[in-house]
């Protein structure tokens, strides 16, 4: 049990025990797979089939080997195959959006849905790899390397990516109108400022 616990410490610690993976990292694997372009409606289910994919390939994990980048590839290509789904058959959510904080306003939660559509809209703008590397560099905060490895492509073709990707954000959110940015606390990117 204690090595289980030292085993989570380190995010990219390879742990073994299929309920310590599940219980660190279900909510990076969810963020992940609704970045991803995974409609509302099927993410949990979406989510648990990458889990039984991890479960069944548990022991193809490496040691030494990044959980995070070893799961977003899992969660990369459940992703491809729900939005695929997505596009054949359609579903609707009967979720409302997902309620916000007791000591926010009305404002403040028109505010944070609509960066929330703002940034899903950018998101599904881009192509698979660019939107792979978007995700995992800005907002799961993954290095380089790790990317590389998660998405099996060179360092420089994730920076490259990247780039580009970013380039594209900044046009995006040039062309907004600037009522949508007032309304919207989504900050400028960090590499703009």
């Amino acid at each position: 049990m204690i090595s289980a616990a030292r085993e989570l410490e380190s995010p990219n610690a390879a742990p073994s025990d299929f309920d310590a993976i599940y219980d660190r990292h279900f909510d990076f694997v969810w963020r992940s797979l609704r970045r991803l372009g995974v409609p509302d409606a099927l993410l949990d289910d979406a989510a648990q089939d990458c889990f039984v994919v991890v479960h069944r390939k548990l022991d193809t994990l490496r040691e030494g080997a990044s959980v995070h980048a070893w799961l977003f590839g899992i969660s990369m290509r459940i992703a491809r195959n729900y939005r695929r789904s997505a596009r054949r058959k359609p579903t609707t959510s009967l979720d409302t959006d997902s309620a916000e904080s007791p000591e926010s306003g009305p404002f403040d939660d028109l505010a944070s849905t609509e960066a929330r559509k703002t940034l899903q809209r950018f998101l599904d703008s881009l192509d698979e790899d660019r939107r792979a590397v978007f995700v995992l560099a800005e907002l799961e905060d993954l290095s380089a390397p790790d990317i590389s490895e998660a998405l099996g492509a060179r360092v420089n073709t994730v920076y490259s990516r990247l780039r580009t990707a970013r380039e594209r954000f900044v046009a995006f959110l040039a062309i907004l109108p600037t009522t949508m940015l007032a309304v919207s606390k989504m900050p400028w990117p960090r590499w703009t400022m």
